[in-house]
């Protein structure tokens, strides 16, 4: 259902893949950028980028699973950090590394950017993934 591929005539990525194929016919879901709030809209780990990227794949993993998806079958992320330094982009990098999305590999640009939407959100991540045939969505209406 999915070909992930990495073009041999390119620099070997560390975790992700350069492409995602999917074949014509399959659900694919679109989503929303996950950021760092709980169920009750309250900003988590104020200040602390890797906290947020936590409750950031905390929240992805719910979106997915209320279209009858998950972690593994993620094609591509956009992940936005506010920082321009490098050390702070990969310490959110180790988060999803370590997240489950890295299974795929999943094609994923990581950029860090001057603002997002929630005052003092410092992470978003947005995905696209297949949602295996078979499953069933559990999102209200």
């Amino acid at each position: 259902m999915i070909r992930r591929v990495t073009s041999p005539a390119l620099f070997p990525p560390p975790t992700y893949s350069h492409a995602s194929v999917v074949e014509a016919g399959t659900k694919l879901a679109f989503l929303a950028g996950s950021v760092p709030l709980d169920a009750d809209g309250n900003l988590v780990g104020e200040g602390d980028p890797v906290r947020q990227a936590e409750q950031v794949i905390a929240n992805l993993e719910e979106q997915l699973r209320a279209v009858g998806s998950d972690l593994a079958h993620v094609l591509s992320t956009d992940v936005y950090v506010v920082s321009s330094e490098t050390a702070v982009l990969s310490a959110v990098w180790e988060v999803v590394e370590t997240s489950g999305l890295s299974i795929g590999p999943q094609s994923s640009t990581l950029l860090g950017v001057a603002c997002l939407g929630y005052t003092g959100q410092l992470v978003e991540i947005t995905a696209t993934a297949v949602v295996p045939e078979g499953q069933e969505e559990v999102a209200r209406p």
